[in-house]
């Protein structure tokens, strides 16, 4: 078989006719060494394409299998797919178009090395494929004059990544019958076939070594039992912080008309992690520090920051039962359009096709709707992230929330809760602790001792893992240093019932022990057990399960060492009924040896 790896979209983003087929599927459809195809799309949690995979027949019967992933996303989304689906190709392919310079931009500078990364000095061809004709013509020489090179990808740019990836470049303005069939179908069958003889002559050296004994041969040692496959949890993060803006706990801010006639509820720490406009508001930041005068400017004319509450029953009961902060929206027009806003915000931030649709509807007024869409956009404006009408696309937006709220960990800004752990103070914020984890949601919403205290202590963790804990609350992502590291967090993700954690150090101390030699594995000083043991006490039946076949799968190491004995008898019982090499294995063995020494000990003339 040949599998095949595409990244990237040949789309440019502002072509009117998205329907077209792409370039994979348009190979597969026109190229005649190709038959039985079949297709399946995988999706992610929030319903996003991740990939599209192509089964089909080359060269008569050899199987092809074609991932078509047009979205980058994967590579920040799921390290551990992207590095399966890159370790498993024959051939990848990464395709983008000549017109969207932004674009290619972003895979040079984030993508490419994540690529390199994952290639890990792999010898697998890569074909890297610029599609489209330039729309602004022949570029202009002159040195002075830059315009032309803004929005589109030169060639040389085009070639000097294929040589950072060692790649094969190509150029095809249109994805007609002979760009696709002769030229980049051609490099793709000749690579193709390079690995299909790879493939064979690998075989070849297999079978010679399995002929080398014809008389009688060695017992056949069959492959260990296939350990239980552990599957990853998708993220629920932005569900998570749409759920606070839904049920409205901790809110800590109150937005109201001009009237004083209706309130919408929100939370600093989400408004300022994506808007510097609203970190100037509420004074996180100073006027002086300021960037963009122009922020300031909007933040003056759109908002009115208003000191004591009319209302003191809309407390929410933050430690001591301060009310939200009051603030006036002078513009009416953006004020009815607010909760919509901040369903966009809350929800990721990255829906903005459909933000523009619910204001439409809402509106029906195209003035309008345009008046409250720049607004939007001015506030969520970054600089040098989006500065332009042009440049507010839905992927953009996303890339620059999914680390917003990274500012806020570990610092006191706009923080209401302090942790007090092993004589030390970490600070923290209820609205994403409450949105995060459902503990600690009861545990300051509920008739406890914390919900109206400033100061909680934190007992049976340490420091470090605490702080790791938290930084997946506030980032979805953690990065253990060790496999104990990893024992100790998952313990922690255990204790407050924050499933998709546990889940994401199981599959980190499944794959450090996967990739340890067996040297380094009979001379660790780790102890398997000792793992075995806290995963069973914590609940973490997935991990024990497949610690019992890992100690089963490496029985003539482990039965060496003292740890062994601590296996309960029903564990024990287990191990020796899934070891490998088995006893019949080693029995045979014994007797296979017995028999060669035999020969060598008779004389072959008598």
């Amino acid at each position: 078989s040949v599998n095949i790896v595409a990244f990237g979209n040949e789309r440019d983003g502002f072509s009117e006719d998205n329907q077209q087929p792409g370039l994979i599927w348009s190979y597969l459809r026109r190229s005649a060494l190709i038959s039985q195809i079949d297709s399946s799309l995988s999706t992610s949690h929030v319903g996003n394409p991740v990939f599209t995979e192509y089964q089909a027949c080359v060269f008569g019967n050899v199987r092809l299998v074609v991932h078509d992933c047009p979205v980058w996303d994967l590579f920040d989304s799921d390290w551990y797919t992207s590095c399966r689906l890159i370790g498993g190709a024959d051939i990848i392919v990464i395709k983008y178009s000549v017109n969207d310079k932004t674009s290619f931009q972003e895979l040079k500078d984030s993508y490419v090395p994540m690529v390199k990364k994952a290639l890990n000095h792999c010898s697998i061809p890569v074909i890297i494929s610029a599609i489209g004709a330039r729309k602004n013509g022949v570029p202009c020489t002159c040195p002075l004059c830059t315009s032309d090179r803004r929005s589109c990808v030169t060639t040389a740019e085009g070639v000097q990544l294929a040589k950072e990836l060692g790649a094969t470049y190509l150029e095809l303005h249109t994805l007609n019958d002979f760009y696709i069939q002769k030229y980049f179908g051609g490099v793709l069958e000749y690579f193709m076939i390079q690995s299909l003889n790879q493939k064979s002559s690998e075989k070849m050296k297999k079978r010679k070594k399995m002929q080398k004994c014809h008389r009688v041969q060695p017992p056949q040692l069959e492959q260990p039992e296939k350990m239980p496959i552990l599957k990853g949890e998708a993220s629920h993060y932005n569900a998570d912080l749409h759920n606070l803006l839904c049920c409205c706990q901790c809110a800590d801010v109150a937005f109201y008309p001009e009237d004083l006639s209706t309130a919408v509820e929100a939370h600093k720490i989400i408004l300022c992690s994506v808007s510097h406009l609203f970190m100037l508001l509420f004074g996180v930041k100073s006027p002086s520090n300021a960037h963009d005068a122009s922020t300031l400017q909007l933040a003056q004319s759109l908002f009115a920051v208003e000191t004591g509450d009319p209302f003191p029953s809309s407390a929410r009961g933050v430690p001591p039962c301060v009310p939200p902060v009051r603030v006036v929206v002078k513009d009416s027009v953006f004020c009815s359009c607010l909760p919509d806003i901040l369903h966009f915000i809350y929800s990721g931030a990255f829906q903005w096709e459909r933000l523009e649709e619910d204001i439409k509807k809402k509106l029906k007024d195209p003035d309008k709707t345009e008046h409250v869409l720049e607004k939007v956009k001015c506030i969520l404006k970054t600089p040098g992230k989006l500065n332009t009408v042009k440049d507010c696309k839905s992927h953009q937006i996303k890339q620059l929330y999914n680390t917003s709220l990274r500012l806020f960990f570990n610092t006191p800004v706009l923080a209401d809760v302090i942790f007090k752990i092993q004589g030390t103070t970490v600070p923290a914020h209820r609205a994403v602790l409450v949105a995060r984890c459902e503990v600690m949601a009861a545990m300051f919403n509920g008739n406890y001792l914390e919900a109206n205290s400033i100061l909680v202590p934190v007992y049976g963790v340490s420091k470090d893992t605490f702080l790791s804990f938290l930084e997946y609350l506030y980032t979805d992502s953690c990065c253990p240093a060790s496999i104990l590291q990893a024992m100790s967090l998952l313990i922690c993700a255990e204790m407050y019932q924050v499933m998709r954690l546990q889940h994401i150090c199981e599959l980190y101390i499944i794959t450090q022990l996967q990739s340890m030699p067996s040297r380094e594995l009979a001379s660790t000083s780790l102890s398997i057990v000792s793992l075995l043991k806290k995963a069973k006490f914590h609940n973490s039946d997935c991990l024990s399960t497949w610690l019992l076949h890992f100690i089963a799968t490496n029985y003539l190491i482990f039965s060496q060492k003292p740890e062994f004995q601590e296996l309960s008898v029903e564990e024990r019982s287990f191990v020796e009924m899934h070891r490998w090499p088995s006893n019949l294995y080693l029995k045979q063995l014994a007797d296979y040896r017995n028999y060669i020494h035999s020969q060598k000990c008779h004389c072959t003339v008598m």
